[in-house]
């Protein structure tokens, strides 16, 4: 797996993220600048970076915890991570709008973990229409090839500036940026209920998960190869490769008949 992963991870950073801001470059001439969600995690703190460095004057970050389940030092990441940037924000707590929701609602803590997802996206796009923004989605590679966002939830955006980089790739064009030592090496959380973490969720560590749907997609290796390439249990590499199909609904557009 060691020789797979350094394969994925050795890069050219520096041209990726120009070729990053290029793309942001090319959409923000017809609109107001961007809006993105800013969770105190890796993706969005790489897109924060970006924003920084090229768009500052166009892009607004939201902050967006829900101080019921949202661990207080998460949000305190964000909030440093603007401040050290310069960054606009709006800090809001949707504690009060999911805590509506629920209150009329049957409970399930998955359905209520997706709603503040979706109520996130709601704020996002209540935020690009009222300045002509494009929301910037922080969906990786890894995840957005299992289905690991809500859909219509955080999957739902204008533009997704890193959705080319697996999160192992990710991690490095954090350091690349400059991104606070402590996010770089935090364990990924959607948070959206009380301790989750998402390789606890997945059963499966990121760079096992990158190994595995780089040998799938990028090498078109089949499974067995995969297997005797990365060493990977043959369970857990399976396991990937149902995420992947099962979750092939969330990356297209709507069926019609």
């Amino acid at each position: 797996m060691d020789r797979i992963l350094k394969e994925i991870v050795t890069q050219d950073y520096t041209q990726i993220q120009n070729n990053i801001e290029t793309f942001l470059r090319k959409h923000v001439v017809n609109s107001g600048g961007f809006v993105f969600g800013l969770s105190g995690g890796i993706d969005s703190a790489v897109i924060a970076h970006i924003c920084a460095k090229s768009f500052k004057e166009k892009s607004l970050a939201l902050v967006m915890p829900d101080s019921k389940i949202s661990p207080k030092e998460e949000t305190e990441d964000a909030l440093n991570t603007v401040d050290k940037l310069g960054l606009d924000y709006k800090l809001i707590d949707i504690n009060m709008i999911h805590s509506q929701f629920a209150n009329i609602l049957e409970p399930n803590q998955r359905a209520l973990g997706n709603l503040r997802a979706r109520i996130r996206t709601n704020l996002l796009y209540y935020y690009a229409n009222l300045k002509n923004h494009l929301v910037l989605g922080s969906s990786d590679k890894s995840e957005f090839l299992i289905g690991y966002f809500t859909k219509f939830g955080d999957g739902s955006a204008d533009l997704l500036p890193i959705v080319s980089l697996y999160k192992t790739q990710v991690r490095q064009l954090a350091k690349h940026l400059q991104v606070k030592d402590s996010i770089v090496a935090k364990k990924s959380s959607p948070h959206l209920w009380p301790g989750h973490l998402a390789e606890d969720e997945i059963g499966i560590s990121y760079e096992e998960i990158d190994c595995i749907l780089y040998c799938m997609i990028d090498k078109n290796m089949s499974l067995d190869k995969i297997h005797h390439e990365t060493t990977i249990s043959s369970d857990k590499i399976q396991k990937i490769h149902q995420l992947y199909k099962n979750s092939e609904h969330k990356r297209i557009m709507p069926d019609k008949p």
